[in-house]
């Protein structure tokens, strides 16, 4: 807490605002008091601003509270949507969505991280760059990996308008959960392109479901990495899709 309050500091011109907000940043002279009410004041405002932008980044106000194919498949307990502006139409940006996957065309995220966590081995080493002929076979009830415990089945394709992938996940394993498993994320992960005067939209929405439900209380705190991992998902996807789309070579 005392780094926020240092990062604050500076900005005021005032001297004798900045010795209090100094003698605040002090742990030593912060009271008890003083610190929960920082402390709840940034978690207010972290559940009120921050975590509402993180959940719908690039989406409009419609886009957010539309339906969206795999919306039925599980319940709404959890829901993020996003979405970026694409300058090619649909049925360009369409290859480069049916080819993601482990073992298979990558997420088009942070490829060193997707390594560390065991979701990072694709077809051409990191996310692809092209788009890859032998990948762009998928139906309904083939498998869309997440990594080597096990991925996504297809619940829905529609050509070249949306893709749906559903994964009952045992959170301990990350392999497909069983009538044993103790924990369990049933969520679905939904890809859908609008067309546009432009090109398109690409939405992306994830629905999830937690079992058992006081797992829901760690969301907040994965939040900010899915988010992140997200964005970067979409912008590689636009600029692989608009380089694809304005290259003299296609």
């Amino acid at each position: 807490m005392s780094g926020v309050c240092a990062l604050r500091c500076p900005i005021s011109s005032n001297g004798g605002f900045r010795l209090v907000l100094a003698g605040l940043c002090d742990d030593h002279s912060m009271s008890g008091g003083v610190r929960t009410a920082v402390l709840v004041a940034a978690a207010v405002a972290y559940s009120r601003v921050v975590r509402p932008r993180l959940r719908t980044w690039g989406a409009s106000r419609a886009e957010v509270g539309g339906a969206l194919p795999g919306d039925d498949l599980v319940a709404d307990r959890y829901r993020t949507t996003h979405a970026v502006t694409i300058a090619s139409p649909p049925a360009d940006v369409w290859p480069w969505l049916v080819q993601m996957g482990h073992c298979r065309g990558g997420w088009y995220s942070y490829d060193r991280l997707e390594r560390v966590i065991g979701a990072g081995d694709f077809a051409e080493g990191g996310s692809a760059r092209r788009i890859v002929p032998e990948l762009q076979e998928l139906a309904v009830g083939d498998k869309v990996g997440l990594s080597e415990a096990g991925g996504l089945t297809v619940a829905g394709l529609e050509a070249p308008r949306s893709l749906v992938l559903h994964y009952r996940m045992d959170l301990i394993t990350a392999a497909a959960a069983t009538e044993g498993s103790r924990a369990v994320l049933d969520w679905t992960w939904a890809f859908v392109l609008e067309p546009t005067e432009i090109g398109c939209r690409l939405l992306v929405r994830v629905r999830a479901n937690a079992r058992p439900s006081w797992f829901e209380l760690l969301f907040p705190a994965l939040e900010p990495v899915h988010f992140l991992m997200e964005r970067k998902m979409l912008q590689t996807i636009k600029q692989r899709a608009e380089d694809e789309h304005s290259s003299p070579h296609r």
